[in-house]
């Protein structure tokens, strides 16, 4: 059994209370930046085990009756095609989908703002598909002045430059795909045009991580460290909250660096004194209320500083990072006192390439291993093939361990396999005719209507979710979107599969 170091119910209660007590203190508006993930937080989810993913949905649904929701996105990650990892699909698409999952929560956007617009093809592209669908879209210009020169800012050349997005709830969630997606800019701006009409509206922010209350080195907020290597974020203690309140408490640095300018920005705009005295004043975060075990939520989160390495040194591979990522991890690691071997299956995963290539020498190719853990603690591996990658391999031998299935007992069928390596060399003329994970999955399927025993395999896969997986090798598109599929979670060391730049 999984062990549980989160209550989501506890949290609920403790998340709700604070948001409605907050918008009770600005004239009953209050825009609410939401930081992170609001669907599917499978970071949240991996370092406080038991973590509902789509519990800010569950919070969302208790306060959609009082609430509107605007989704920004910075018009340079639509144009460069930033890519949102967990699912493999860039943040025009993430917008999409996620309009899509609120739909099915039964909750609509009021609103897409697209921030920083230049009036780039691709973004106008977007902006146009949205709105031929019925959606409500802004486009928001970078803010003049910002972030030094407060007059411009909070004036007709800066925020009041932006087309005001009319609500109509007392809350108002401002959320976005990642950091920079503009989301404190449009909060601000509303916020403007509000003083303009007479209504004294306010500002708040939802973040999980960094958590407040936890200690600056607790490994849940070094694994927020770890989680941002790649845009330089750490964690610090907040010295305006100190001086306040003679209180330690944990934020990050761009939040902290910027609260001078913030606090006289939110001055200017309501010709008052800000409410808020620090940083952490400004956030609305009760996760740290939330936890019920801290030594299950600390062995997790150190779980997910390997997990990042082993991600970033991969991307580096790739030429998607530069070195000083993977560096500051290294030494995240050895804060922690952790090593990649801490992760079971990667010992075993690299002896199963070891022994591959001991077997196979003097013959050309790459030998990859892999390995699984499954809910029971029992580590089952894979080697690749030629019949087969090694992943494909692994997660065959996985649901037949699953399912009692003897070793002897082949689950796909040999006249189902050639078909397919028929297909990819004489149809495809692909170069390398060995099963990916996904042709393999489809493959089982098609097995399982003649073969009762793929027929029980089949249907172990699901019991493959959240599992802990590491291959010796980078996975191809084919075992990455299978492995995602399932739900697994993978690691890989930054050797390719081929020597071929180009795989076809």
């Amino acid at each position: 059994m999984k062990e549980i170091g989160f209550d989501n119910e506890k949290y609920l209660k403790e998340q709700l209370s604070a948001i409605l007590e907050r918008v009770k203190m600005f004239d009953n508006k209050l825009y609410l930046e939401f930081g992170g993930k609001l669907l599917f937080d499978y970071h949240a989810c991996r370092v406080l085990p038991g973590f509902d993913p789509n519990v800010k949905m569950r919070l969302l649904q208790q306060l959609k009756e009082k609430a509107d929701i605007i989704l920004c996105i910075y018009a340079g990650d639509i144009e460069r095609r930033k890519v949102r990892s967990d699912f493999g699909i860039t943040y025009d698409v993430d917008a999409f989908k996620l309009i899509d999952d609120l739909r099915e929560w039964g909750i609509e956007i009021t609103a897409v703002v697209i921030t920083r617009f230049e009036d780039q093809p691709a973004v106008k592209i977007f902006k146009n598909k949205l709105e031929r669908r019925g959606i409500r879209v802004y486009t928001h210009a970078f803010t003049k002045g910002y972030p030094t020169e407060v007059d411009v800012i909070v004036s007709d050349e800066g925020y009041g430059a932006n087309e005001y997005i009319k609500t109509n709830n007392p809350l108002v969630i401002v959320t976005g795909p990642g950091p920079g997606s503009g989301k404190l800019a449009t909060c601000l701006s509303q916020l403007y045009h509000d003083y303009r009409k007479g209504l004294k509206s306010g500002y708040a922010k939802f973040e999980t991580f960094p958590i407040w209350n936890l200690p600056l080195k607790h490994p849940v907020n070094v694994a927020y460290e770890a989680a941002t290597a790649d845009i330089r974020d750490f964690n610090m203690i907040d010295s305006f909250h100190l001086e306040a309140y003679n209180k330690k408490v944990v934020n990050y640095n761009r939040d902290v660096e910027v609260f001078p300018v913030l606090k006289r920005i939110l001055e200017k705009i309501t010709g008052a004194a800000s409410v808020y005295k620090s940083p952490t004043d400004m956030g609305v975060n009760r996760a740290g209320f939330g936890i019920i075990d801290d030594e299950v939520v600390r062995g997790a989160s150190k779980q997910e500083v390997i997990r990042r390495f082993f991600r970033y040194r991969c991307e580096y591979a790739m030429g998607f990072l530069d070195k000083e990522t993977v560096q500051r991890t290294e030494l995240i690691m050895n804060e922690l006192g952790i090593k990649p071997e801490d992760r079971r299956v990667v010992t075993l995963a690299r002896e199963v390439a070891s022994c591959a290539q001991q077997k196979g020498k003097g013959n050309e190719g790459v030998f990859c291993g892999a390995a699984i853990e499954l809910s029971d603690s029992s580590i089952v591996t894979g080697k690749n093939s030629a019949l087969m990658h090694a992943s494909s391999s692994l997660i065959l031998n996985a649901i037949k361990k699953l399912a009692k299935i003897p070793d002897n007992i082949h689950l796909l069928s040999p006249n189902v396999i050639e078909s397919i390596r028929e297909f990819k060399k004489n149809i495809l003329s692909a170069k390398t005719v060995s099963l990916d994970l996904e042709e393999t999955l489809i493959a089982l399927s098609i097995s399982a209507t003649i073969n009762s025993s793929a027929k029980v395999a089949m249907d172990k896969l699901k019991e493959l979710k959240e599992s802990q997986m590491h291959m010796t090798h980078i996975p191809t598109p084919g075992d990455e979107a299978g492995l995602r599929k399932l739900g697994i979670n993978l690691t890989s060391e930054p050797n390719f599969s081929s020597k071929n730049l180009f795989l076809v």
